[in-house]
């Protein structure tokens, strides 16, 4: 409490002298902070000291060195002990009991009944040793002094003095004394130095192990920078887990737990190891506490993965290098090789890499695709990556359908046989007919001729929730999304998914953040090679994915959005995936756009010209001789079967049902009549040419007679 001082005094008018009255005045005394008492602001200072840096890093430096010492001993006498009794055969057969491991822990006893036996007949030894070392003592103290006695007789007799006889025992006994006296001046100082090293080596043990609390470790290892992943690390994660059966588990081990590791092996960018779970322990325990594992490894939750191999009761982890996902990968090999070819049947694209390090190659040959993921996840660059390879074999024809229409797939112009680009309900619908074209080809090549080959035929539709979302209907009012038996895009998907496979053609769809509206379950189970790239929530994962899946590890859920751009699990027989695990995690290469326009340049001077439609016209009066010439394109001339299946695609409500005599018909009389060349029938644009200006020609000239 703040104290006032009363002061009297007088005032004085200062003109004139007179004194006034007495004044009483109230002066406050000094402020408050100076009247803290001392010990107070002594005990404010001994804090501020006790808790500066210097002083918690001095703490935990005494406490670590301390503790490294205390517990190196502790760790040395259990090492002696170990070695001394049948301690560790005790803790083995604990261990390989609580691991449900039996033939191994009949193996232990029968180590541990050896060792007690050995250790028996060493004690029954020295029951007996005594004896046997006082008698040879004396034979050997007796045989002794005989030779020296007998050796100072020869020198007695070489030089002639009898005392030379006990010159050998003189020497021995002076001997002796240098030794005591060496031992009384050495003895001091050892008595210091021994204890030292002993400490000595007791902290060098402990520091090795690193034997003290975690608050008292140095900063790297407690902020786990570099922390490599070792068994004892691997042992304590799994302890700290919070399975209480874990835990109580690996503490009934005799060997803490260690008998549950495989070997750790360098595994890519990280390492891996299998860990055999106890009994009484599930997987899926392990599995749903991903987060707090990669913690307890000091690493992030997107650094491990954790995946079921064949092996019962067994959990495979792969522990990422600190920072070492957030690296990119290299240039796809589309890129940097500009020979590279492709081989629908009998080769892989070159996709990415996976956690390994290794290639992810992903065969195509006969394969639905689907690929998901949230928006903006690297999900179009994925798909466009495949095309790309794909486009490199010339026998591979597309239907291409991208309904974000930016422009995403504007450089397969040229490549496609049709390449329809935009977002609204009429793009919808052109590519619905698209599709369904690729059905009424499907039908042509499923009533072929047993044995006929056909080319493939990739109808490939990014964005394909847009489609399954529209609202429109056509003129019998049958809606064009949806899901239902009459919703067209549906069926049509439907319908190349249940036979298009076996006459090689082919459904590849991407779609973005899947629900059972945008994305419908017989769609997404019909597809062979099914990828996800990061999605919201495990439910979003088991449509992109498949349950079976999800159950054996994949999580495209835990992917980091923008930080996981371009990395699927994928779920497919296509791909190498490592034995016993349902699913693969592929970090894909980025292709850029100048990229893919670089190599669907290399694609077109590979084809002998397409012409790529933009638009399925429809119930307009066709120019059959135009048409011709329109799907001819800028080849000098093209096969008549070419021709034919590309007027299907044109319009297949006209010329689906077309034959080769359809086409000779219509030709026939115009001078662009099909022809052989090189042993099959073509048509000449040339020709083609002439014989639509002769048609105009005469056209005009009756118009004006």
């Amino acid at each position: 409490m703040t104290e006032n001082v009363v002061h009297l005094h007088k005032a004085t008018d200062a003109p004139t002298g007179d004194t006034a009255p007495t004044v009483l005045t109230v002066v406050p005394d000094a402020p408050s902070a100076a009247r803290v008492p001392l010990w107070v602001r002594s005990g404010r200072a001994l804090k501020s000291a006790a808790t500066h840096e210097s002083t918690t890093t001095a703490a935990r430096a005494v406490a670590r060195h301390s503790l490294y010492t205390f517990n190196g001993g502790r760790i040395m006498a259990r090492r002696t002990w170990d070695g001394r009794t049948g301690a560790r055969y005790e803790r083995m057969l604990r261990a390989a009991e609580a691991a449900g491991n039996y033939e191994v822990a009949e193996e232990w006893e029968e180590r541990l009944q050896r060792f007690r036996e050995a250790r028996h007949r060493r004690r029954m030894d020295l029951l007996h040793s005594p004896v046997e070392v006082a008698r040879g003592a004396a034979v050997g103290t007796g045989m002794g002094i005989g030779f020296l006695v007998a050796l100072g007789v020869v020198m007695a007799l070489n030089t002639k003095e009898v005392g030379d006889v006990i010159t050998p025992l003189k020497a021995i006994i002076d001997f002796i004394a240098t030794l005591i006296r060496i031992v009384q001046v050495i003895w001091p100082y050892a008595v210091v130095i021994g204890p030292l090293l002993a400490l000595l080596g007791m902290w060098s043990v402990g520091s090795k192990q690193q034997a003290a609390p975690h608050w008292a470790l140095p900063a790297n290892v407690r902020n786990g920078e570099g922390e490599p992943i070792t068994p004892s690390i691997v042992v304590k994660a799994l302890r700290d887990l919070g399975v209480p059966a874990l835990r109580n588990a690996i503490k009934e081990m005799g060997d803490a737990g260690a008998s549950m590791l495989g070997p750790i092996t360098i595994a890519g960018c990280g390492v891996e190891v299998d860990v055999t779970l106890p009994s009484g322990v599930a997987t899926n325990e392990v599995q749903s506490k991903r987060r707090k594992l990669a913690e307890n490894l000091t690493r992030h939750e997107h650094e491990v993965f954790i995946t079921i191999p064949q092996a019962a009761r067994t959990v495979r982890l792969w522990v990422a290098d600190s920072g070492a996902l957030d690296e990119p990968i290299g240039p796809s090999p589309l890129v940097t090789d500009d020979t590279m070819t492709a081989d629908y049947a009998k080769g892989r694209a070159p996709w990415g890499q996976d956690l390994r390090g290794d290639a992810a190659a992903l065969s195509l040959y006969q394969r639905h695709l689907l690929i998901t993921g949230l928006s903006n996840q690297g999900k179009t660059v994925a798909l466009r990556s495949l095309a790309l390879w794909l486009s490199l074999d010339k026998s591979v024809q597309f239907l291409m359908g991208d309904l974000k229409g930016v422009g995403d797939w504007a450089m397969f112009d040229g490549v496609a046989t049709t390449l329809i680009q935009g977002p609204t309900d009429e793009h919808v619908i052109q590519v619905t007919e698209m599709v369904e074209g690729a059905v009424d080809e499907m039908n042509r090549r499923i009533q072929a001729p047993p044995g006929t080959v056909f080319p493939p035929l990739i109808v490939l539709v990014d964005e394909a929730q847009v489609a399954f979302m529209c609202p429109a209907k056509d003129d019998a009012k049958r809606p064009y999304g949806g899901s239902k038996a009459n919703s067209r895009y549906f069926m049509a998907v439907r319908k190349i998914h249940n036979q298009g496979r076996a006459v090689n053609v082919l459904m590849w769809q991407g779609t973005q953040d899947p629900t059972n509206e945008n994305l419908p379950k017989l769609v997404r189970e019909g597809a062979h090679t099914r990828a996800s790239l990061a999605l919201g929530t495990e439910s979003q994962a088991r449509m992109a994915l498949g349950d079976k899946a999800v159950d054996g590890g994949a999580a495209p859920n835990l992917l980091r959005p923008g930080l996981d751009r371009g990395t699927l699990v994928v779920a497919s027989d296509g791909i190498t995936i490592p034995a016993g695990q349902s699913s693969i995690t592929v970090r894909t290469h980025y292709i850029d756009d100048d990229a893919a326009e670089v190599i669907t340049d290399r694609a077109k001077a590979m084809r002998d010209g397409v012409t790529t439609l933009h638009a399925i016209e429809r119930g307009a009066e066709r120019d059959p001789l135009a048409d011709i010439a329109s799907v001819v394109g800028e080849a000098s001339r093209v096969r008549t079967q070419d021709v034919l299946k590309r007027l299907a695609v044109l319009n297949e409500d006209v010329y689906g049902g077309w034959s080769f005599l359809d086409l000779k018909r219509v030709l026939e009389g115009t001078g662009a009549e099909p022809y052989k060349s090189d042993g099959v029938m073509v048509i000449s644009r040339d020709r083609l040419a002439r014989a639509l200006a002769n048609r105009d020609g005469e056209g005009s000239a009756s118009a004006d007679g």
